[in-house]
């Protein structure tokens, strides 16, 4: 149901100029009824003040009546063609100032690590335009050697729930445009605590590639080949002078 604008003023009014229950005043205005006691108590919303529904086309004077004449009335919005659509409008996300210095490094990521992910989804993720988006896509970007890609939830440009279900919705269309996807780019099409869930595939580090055959286990102590020759203590001291001295003697 459509609320007021400036509802706790609109409440002081009401609370003020008529004789409405408390319980028809919240459900109109979207507040608590002890809220709107308080305001009749002086407790709450001190030194607000009153705004007029009627004068400022909200409400007219026969839903008013209605109301305190009958405490099981609920108070219709007056109808502002104006107003209508006006909350299925669609727009750029808004990005704080201090933030939109970030956006290219976000996109950056997005594009590296879920290339998948449509201009459009990239734009409503991060609030940003489409020629952008190209241009860091195309490396064009005339800032594009020095940016660095970092996650936007880290950066708190989006939510770690809202980029899940552009990955999860470009995991729907993937599987059912039937084309194959590698590990790599399973993973990437997954929510993050599912990618957090897998098991970890064995991956050989780069400094012993090729080396996929030798085994990294103990290795085998290799038997001493057993010799013929037996070797006495003698041998040792027969020096090569030792015989002909002998025959000399």
């Amino acid at each position: 149901m459509a609320k007021p604008i400036m509802a706790k003023a609109t409440a002081v009014w009401l609370v003020d100029n008529t004789t409405i229950s408390f319980k028809q005043i919240a459900d109109f205005v979207g507040m608590h009824e002890l809220e709107v006691q308080g305001i009749a108590d002086g407790d709450v919303a001190t030194g607000v003040k009153g705004f007029d529904p009627i004068a400022n086309n909200q409400l007219v004077q026969e839903e008013i009546d209605a109301a305190q004449d009958n405490p099981l009335h609920k108070l219709k919005l007056k109808f502002n063609a104006a107003a209508q659509g006006e909350e299925k409008r669609r727009g750029p996300r808004y990005t704080p100032l201090s933030k939109r210095q970030d956006r290219p490094a976000s996109i950056l990521w997005l594009v590296k690590f879920h290339p998948e992910l449509t201009d459009g989804q990239v734009g409503k993720l991060v609030g940003t335009t489409k020629p952008t988006i190209q241009a860091i896509r195309e490396r064009t970007h005339w800032n594009i050697a020095n940016i660095q890609p970092i996650d936007p939830v880290a950066l708190g440009l989006c939510k770690q729930s809202e980029l899940d279900a552009a990955v999860q919705k470009a995991a729907a269309k993937k599987a059912a445009e039937g084309s194959v996807m590698s590990d790599d780019e399973r993973r990437k099409l997954v929510s993050t605590e599912q990618s957090l869930g897998m098991e970890a595939e064995p991956k050989i580090p780069s400094a012993i590639e090729g080396l996929e055959t030798f085994s990294l286990g103990d290795a085998p102590e290799e038997k001493e080949e057993e010799t013929g020759d037996i070797l006495d203590a003698e041998s040792f001291f027969n020096l090569p002078g030792d015989k002909d001295d002998e025959a000399d003697s």
